[in-house]
């Protein structure tokens, strides 16, 4: 028996990697003189990985990794000006207006009738509730939980605190490895919805032979699924 549906935010309810995309193309101009595109990628994709344990997911992180690759690659050169202009690129990503993906709150919406939805988001909490504010959805859900990382712990913790338990939930989302292989090993369904940008970290094999694995070409096919699945019973 479905009870309870958890929707990840970024990229799966509105546009997220995009604008980290748009700030890294910016940092690479902003540093053309010291590397080439490649490397300048590279160097911040790793300080990035490097300091998640440190600052967590989300701009702030995003951010504090421009500036530490900038210091790194210019032997402590930079320009104290490029070094504003970063700090300013993190701010203005903090204040861009929320864009919601197509079909997103439809598709919450219609599921809100018959399940427990929760949003479950990682990420810096001001910046999740300032976007989840903004995009107009947060009546919809029953419950909202950011935490600093999404495992299968996190997850039976939440389905249980929220829900009748993992075995009777089900998340979907655009990230294999923080939205679907961990809901996936907790208990829950498991349904990817991809989306046509994923930072790299939250790449993964899919799990085709999971008998709780399904995926979607948009999320609007969310309803139908869900229907196939179990007969509806909120609470």
């Amino acid at each position: 028996m479905l009870t309870t549906i958890g929707f990840d935010a970024d990229d799966t309810l509105w546009q997220n990697e995009s604008f980290f995309r748009l700030t890294q193309d910016r940092f690479i101009r902003l540093l053309a003189d010291h590397a080439d595109p490649d490397h300048l990628a590279e160097r911040l994709d790793a300080a990035e990985r490097r300091n998640l344990g440190h600052y967590g997911f989300g701009v702030k992180g995003f951010t504090l990794s421009m500036i530490e690759t900038a210091i790194e690659v210019t032997e402590a050169r930079v320009p104290a000006s490029v070094i504003a202009e970063l700090v300013a690129a993190g701010r203005e990503m903090l204040e861009h207006p929320i864009e919601l993906l197509p079909e997103a709150r439809a598709t919450v919406t219609a599921l809100a009738a018959d399940y427990r939805v929760v949003l479950i988001t990682k990420g810096d909490l001001l910046d999740q509730e300032r976007k989840l504010a903004q995009s107009g959805l947060g009546d919809l859900f029953d419950a909202v939980e950011i935490v600093s990382d999404k495992t299968d712990a996190a997850y039976r913790a939440i389905f249980a605190r929220h829900g009748t338990g993992a075995d009777q939930a089900l998340m979907v989302g655009n990230s294999l490895r923080s939205d679907v292989i961990p809901a996936l090993a907790a208990g829950a369904w498991g349904v990817h919805v991809p989306h046509e940008h994923t930072w790299s970290h939250e790449h993964a094999e899919a799990p085709l032979d999971h008998h709780r694995f399904f995926a979607l070409t948009s999320l609007g096919g969310l309803p139908e699924l869900v229907g196939n699945l179990q007969t509806p019973r909120k609470r």
